[in-house]
């Protein structure tokens, strides 16, 4: 979803970096200049793509020449800086297209620390976060398209309030009740240049040789086709939005959108406008830890919930997915609430990968590696391993799970902001895939650590002390 341009409830923004300062820096960048038309036709797309390869290759073979001469630390130093200005441009190129080239572009940025250049994967977190807007003018077009007469019900405001790379959202309200809503709005031809964006999308890796094992990313591709293609049915979204409505409607930590059906398509989302602020915009200074403390097991319940209980899991957990809703800074903490947007990157999971789940859980738990290497058993990709890659991915495990740990704090709990866990995560990870025999992780692994490393980083942010052994038990049998 994008970030939020002022305080609203519905944001699509990608904050996925590991650095939490930059991702601050990017949610306050201005706005590019307003698209008056996007390149949805093959042709256009395939053209953009031919053009950002020609220039990125014509660019490589003059850096070269240029750099014959040079020391070779000049030359370090040079081509460092190259490739973040090609890096720069090739997400500007990328940008312009929006659609699914951009959100392929965003799962690559998550692994992509693993194989690719530094300056690659860091402009490749910015691709949502500054992408540009589409004219009014064409929005409004796709709106009248949708709603009909229905659209004169409405005053729909033209300055978007969040923009990413298949939707941007408006805010409007319903003239006869004075209700206020936001319109998710479909970019048009999106929907239908998914399947040539992947085409192209693979093309381009092809051709820059940027990441490797074509063949073992065949699977991660489909998977990726079938969630886009899910993501741009706002119909199941709609359902999936009342589904967790319902699911929540008796926890007065969380609130979720109220839907308008009689504003929504399969192109365009009406929900009811939630007021709550981005978790950066947050003074955490002035918030009392006891209120940090009560939000941190709301975030910890939706992702156990989803996983084992409810078996449906919202792959998409950027920072402007979530908003926090305070009561007023000296109230009481059982006020403050989530909100919780955008319930279209949605994925189920089987009973198998969920028991797989349940046991590599429970053996975090009890910090015990023989378990860990245990539960691994029966999964392909960990079966296919040599014993030296299990042992490895052991260990990321048990990191993983160290905040969910038995008595490994006492009763002091589990602090979030000076655990360093997802920096000591990531650099294990790293490791761990850096033999000669890891092939990437398949497509489940890849959604559910993606949530995983998205919870911990609100965590982190929100500098919450959990007792996380207390949360687990309700979910996970714990003996």
């Amino acid at each position: 979803m994008p970030e939020p341009q002022s305080k609203s409830n519905y944001s699509p923004s990608t904050i996925t970096s590991t650095d939490v300062n930059a991702k601050a820096e990017a949610l306050n960048a201005s706005p590019t200049q307003p698209l008056d038309r996007l390149k949805t036709s093959a042709f256009d797309r395939r053209l953009s793509i031919a053009k950002a390869s020609f220039n990125i290759g014509r660019r490589w073979a003059g850096n070269s020449v240029g750099g014959l001469f040079m020391s070779k630390e000049a030359r370090t130093s040079r081509n460092q800086a190259f490739m973040q200005e090609q890096a720069d441009y090739l997400v500007r190129e990328l940008g312009k297209l929006k659609g699914s080239v951009v959100k392929i572009g965003q799962m690559l940025a998550l692994y992509g620390e693993h194989f690719l250049p530094p300056e690659i994967t860091e402009a490749l977190h910015t691709l949502n976060d500054n992408t540009a807007s589409l004219a009014w003018t064409v929005v409004e077009q796709t709106l009248r398209r949708e709603l009909g007469d229905k659209l004169s019900e409405l005053e729909v405001d033209p300055a978007p309030i969040g923009t990413a790379s298949l939707a941007q959202v408006h805010r409007a309200t319903i003239l006869a009740t004075g209700e206020q809503v936001v319109l998710k709005v479909q970019y048009p031809g999106v929907a239908d240049a998914i399947d040539s964006d992947l085409s192209l999308f693979r093309h381009l890796l092809k051709v820059t040789n940027a990441v490797p094992q074509m063949q073992v990313l065949d699977a991660w591709f489909l998977e990726i086709k079938d969630l886009l293609k899910t993501e741009v049915n706002y119909k199941l979204e709609a359902d999936t939005t009342k589904r967790f409505g319902e699911r929540l409607a008796d926890d007065e930590r969380y609130v979720v959108p109220k839907v308008y059906e009689a504003y929504s398509t399969m192109r365009v989302l009406c929900l009811s406008y939630e007021v709550g602020e981005p978790i950066t915009q947050v003074d955490m200074d002035a918030l009392s830890q006891t209120r940090r403390d009560a939000l941190g097991p709301a975030v910890i319940d939706i992702l156990l919930n989803e996983i084992f209980v409810w078996g449906e899991m919202q792959t998409d957990p950027n920072f402007g997915n979530y908003l926090i809703r305070l009561a007023d800074l000296e109230g009481d903490a059982s006020q403050d609430k989530l909100v919780l947007l955008d319930f279209g990157a949605m994925r189920q999971f089987d009973g198998k990968l969920l028991s797989i789940a349940r046991g590599l859980m429970i053996a975090g738990y009890q910090h015990d590696k023989t378990a860990m290497l245990s539960a691994m058993h029966g999964y392909e990709f960990f079966d296919a391993m040599n014993e030296r890659d299990k042992d490895n991915m052991a260990d990321v495990f048990l990191l993983a799970t160290e905040p969910f740990r038995k008595t490994a704090l006492g009763n002091q709990g589990y602090r979030w902001a000076t655990s360093n866990l997802h920096e000591r995560l990531m650099t294990l990870s790293g490791e761990a895939m850096q033999t000669r025999n890891f092939s990437l992780p398949p497509k489940e692994f890849m959604f559910i650590s993606r949530k995983f490393i998205g919870a911990y980083t609100f965590l982190t942010v929100l500098d919450a002390v959990t007792d996380s052994e207390q949360i687990l038990q309700n979910f996970v049998p714990l003996g």
